[in-house]
């Protein structure tokens, strides 16, 4: 319990908002913060829904209130947890495990869901609206989890302002953001890709495969990739320890993805329609 008591600590939280400060004057922090919320929206439709399905019971007055108090206590849970997995990453081979299981959340994200999946019963008062919320949120929230602690990159201000903006923003427009992604399948994709490219980074960024993938490209390849580009007038740098073989396992990443997602997506479809002839 010792660090949930250090999350509330006043040292804790003076170091917090310096960090932001800090942060937010770099624009890389607000690329980050972009990933962060188009990756919440895109994985948080079916949260938004147990929240819409959840209060549908209550009187008319206690709705508001129970999607308002149940989404705050999923952000506040999602938080902690996603900072724990934050924490984490920073220990070996874990940041691997989390971009595989990233590729596979992205690619599942192409997947069409068999309708009734996700069933939850009207809550009858508003205390238990707010508890059905909560617990559905947390069962259904790891890929949210590793996608937004990944796109985090480490930085807890930054994981922080991006649920707390995200989250209200599905529970307010999650009948709106449903429609624009059921009429616009590309953003959808655009998505996938995204996550494929994160899980790339964070696979390449993992203390276990950094160091061989710096030693690789530090070579003759790095060398030569440097040069090609440069001849191209562009400078993704590969040698001396740069950024360039992120950027390769993030194109890796995409391609994964949206290979893999297209042929699960090509079978699931046959299935529904074999079922459906059936």
């Amino acid at each position: 319990m010792n660090w949930l008591w250090q999350i509330f600590d006043p040292a804790t939280i003076s170091a917090f908002f310096t960090q932001f400060q800090t942060e937010m004057q770099q624009p890389a922090f607000w690329v980050a913060l972009g990933k962060i919320m188009w990756v919440n929206i895109l994985l948080s439709g079916d949260n938004a829904l147990v929240i819409a399905m959840a209060c549908r019971g209550l009187p008319p007055r206690q709705r508001f209130w129970g999607m308002v108090l149940g989404a705050g206590v999923a952000v506040f849970l999602r938080i902690i947890f996603t900072g724990i997995v934050v924490t984490l990453m920073g220990l070996p081979f874990l940041k691997l495990v989390g971009g595989l299981a990233l590729l596979v959340i992205a690619a599942k994200l192409l997947v069409p869901e068999d309708e009734g999946e996700d069933d939850v019963h009207a809550a009858a008062h508003l205390w238990a609206a707010v508890q059905i919320v909560a617990i559905a949120d947390i069962v259904m929230s790891l890929d949210n989890v590793i996608a937004v602690a990944a796109a985090a990159n480490g930085s807890i201000p930054l994981l922080v302002l991006g649920l707390a903006i995200s989250v209200p923003l599905i529970v307010a427009g999650a009948a709106l953001i449903m429609a624009l992604l059921t009429r616009l399948p590309a953003l959808v994709w655009a998505g996938a890709g995204l996550l494929g490219w994160i899980a790339g980074e964070v696979m390449a960024t993992d203390p276990a495969v950094q160091p061989s993938l710096h030693a690789f490209f530090n070579g003759p390849v790095g060398v030569g990739l440097d040069g090609l580009f440069k001849s191209l007038g562009m400078a993704p740098q590969f040698a001396n320890g740069g950024h360039g073989g992120e950027v390769v396992l993030g194109i890796i990443g995409i391609i994964i993805v949206l290979v893999a997602g297209a042929i699960w997506r090509k079978r699931k479809l046959q299935g529904i329609e074999h079922s459906a002839a059936a």
